[in-house]
């Protein structure tokens, strides 16, 4: 099992857009027209801990907490109101307005009660919940998989910045949609369309060896009966040892990368994506006996049982504030002294050195 790597914050040269594939277009400068209570507090759904996290690459920030992104073939804008609450705003839409609402509730799984989960979460972890009396409102998205999917292959062994470029790339193969606080937003291409993309094409865009995982992922998926969408929304009612092997047998992916495409869009929310960080969480805080050893696909399995013998069916949701927890980024919310006092210095040492270079996104 390849080791998945944390993004590093300095970042090679960015690859190139070829014009070819980004056409000049008028573009449609859009403006905030109308804001719509989502119905959403803070509790719930908390912007900053789930945008900017590695979940996806292609919501921006377009204002102090406000974030701007497409959901299927609607534009929109959430931002959190004065009292924490969650605002959104239709910038444009191909269908309804009613539409483009159930889409982003989709996107955003309010189906699942993030206030019912974490107080289950809590009972049986006082470190977590005093965590998520600081960090409260870190959603688990669900998104469509042939964009999930796509995503995660350019992040192999990758750095934020450069994943965004590539992200961007394979994007404005889409529908343009317009443009909103500096940057353009396009509807994410269908398989066709990136079927027509060859492998040399996305080298010469600066995509590497992830150029022969996406055209070969791509015409796996048209193969598959149905059609290669379908086949991946099928795997939502699929157990997850199914839907890992299944993914697994894609070019380029992996069962840590198969992992975070099914918690974060194939329902599967007990997928514990793992890698050395969230194996440092487990050896510190759920098996500790294992502290020291070297992580091997065999022990990967054992981190992922530990998480669910812990947390149970909505593991990876408590997985993921677990990993927030502990980027850089949001450690700077959390009280000086916040720590836990079974750690040894050296351990603490050790962690702090490994997070001094990472960024947000849970990559293979």
């Amino acid at each position: 099992m390849s080791k998945r790597q944390r993004p590093i914050q300095s970042p090679p040269s960015t690859p190139p857009t070829p014009q070819t594939h980004n056409p000049k277009r008028p573009k449609t400068i859009l403006k905030p027209t109308k804001w719509v209570p989502l119905n959403l507090t803070q509790s719930e759904l908390s912007l900053p801990l789930t945008f900017p996290t590695g979940q996806t690459f292609r919501w921006r920030q377009t204002g102090p907490l406000q974030y701007t992104g497409v959901v299927g073939c609607h534009l929109v804008s959430l931002r959190h109101l004065e009292n924490g609450d969650v605002s959104y705003c239709l910038h444009h839409t191909t269908t309804s307005e009613t539409n483009a609402k159930m889409a982003l509730l989709d996107l955003l799984n309010v189906g699942i009660s993030l206030a019912g989960i974490w107080e289950v979460f809590s009972a049986s972890d006082s470190r977590f919940a005093e965590l998520a009396s600081y960090l409260g409102g870190a959603r688990v998205l669900r998104q469509d998989p042939v964009e999930c999917l796509i995503q995660f292959l350019c992040s192999s062994n990758n750095n934020i910045q450069r994943i965004t470029k590539m992200v961007d790339f394979v994007s404005s193969l889409g529908n343009h949609l317009g443009s909103f606080g500096g940057f353009e937003f396009h509807e994410f291409p269908s398989l066709e369309r990136l079927s027509m993309v060859s492998e040399k094409e996305f080298r010469e865009a600066g995509f590497g060896y992830r150029a022969k995982y996406i055209t070969g992922t791509v015409k796996a998926l048209q193969l598959k009966p149905g059609g290669g969408a379908e086949w991946l929304l099928s795997l939502r009612k699929t157990e997850l040892e199914e839907v890992i092997e299944a993914l697994s047998t894609l070019p380029g992916v992996g069962p840590k990368v198969a992992a975070c495409i099914a918690l974060f869009s194939l329902d599967q929310h007990h997928a514990i994506p793992v890698d050395t960080h969230v194996w440092q969480i487990a050896t510190r805080y759920l098996i500790p006996e294992l502290a020291g050893a070297r992580l091997t696909p065999k022990l990967c399995g054992r981190v992922a049982d530990a998480f669910v013998s812990k947390y149970g069916k909505y593991a990876g949701w408590a997985q993921t504030l677990l990993f927030i927890a502990e980027l850089p980024s949001q450690k700077a919310l959390l009280p000086a002294n916040f720590s836990n006092a079974k750690e040894s210095k050296a351990a603490k040492k050790k962690d702090r050195k490994s997070h001094t270079a990472v960024d947000t996104s849970i990559v293979d």
